[in-house]
């Protein structure tokens, strides 16, 4: 829509210029469409981008499936049902054994880390070999289930064996550098 250079305020009669949105003198503003270029084409521009994004993800989320399904064959599943299970201790290293706690001690250790049987055995003894490489000694692994002052059901990775709870607590800063959830525990059957 054109508009004459001679056109004028409809409140105030002050002439109003090809363009101009505002009247310069009341402030009106003008009628009719008076801004200089195109419509506005914001709605079709978020249109556009939110297509992208959506299409960007969609890809993405593809890429991300693809890697994650390595298909390395079905996992094996395992379902603990309670009670206990013997496991043929493996050594701990070229050579090395790891520490034993009999039924018939009572004392106080550092428990370094808590596995659920239904992990396995493993993952306790490796936190035992990280222990025992970041300078721990007498480092081992127990079952819970044994012996009553524990709760049962967990392999537990553990440093040291002491007479009092403070031994045990005295050294417990030095087993917190190579875990930091360690703590002081009493075993007893």
């Amino acid at each position: 829509m054109t508009v004459s250079a001679a056109a004028a305020c409809p409140r105030c009669g002050t002439s109003v210029a090809a363009g101009q949105e505002y009247c310069l003198q009341c402030g009106l503003r003008q009628p009719g469409r008076w801004r200089i270029g195109p419509p506005p084409t914001e709605g079709r521009s978020l249109r556009l981008r939110v297509g992208v994004l959506a299409a960007v993800a969609v890809v993405g989320a593809a890429i991300a499936i693809a890697v994650a399904s390595n298909d390395s064959g079905p996992e094996a599943v395992r379902t603990a049902l309670g009670g206990n299970v013997t496991v043929p201790s493996t050594p701990a290293g070229p050579g090395a054994r790891l520490a034993q706690w009999s039924r018939s001690e009572r004392g106080w250790t550092i428990v370094l880390v808590s596995v659920p049987k239904a992990r396995g055995r493993d993952k306790a003894v490796a936190v035992a070999q990280q222990a025992r490489s970041r300078g721990l000694r007498q480092v081992g692994v127990l079952d819970s289930s044994v012996f009553a002052s524990l709760r049962p059901g967990y392999w537990m990775t553990f440093t040291g064996k002491y007479d009092t709870q403070a031994e045990a607590t005295s050294v417990l800063r030095k087993a917190r550098v190579a875990v930091k959830g360690a703590r002081v525990t009493q075993i007893s059957s």
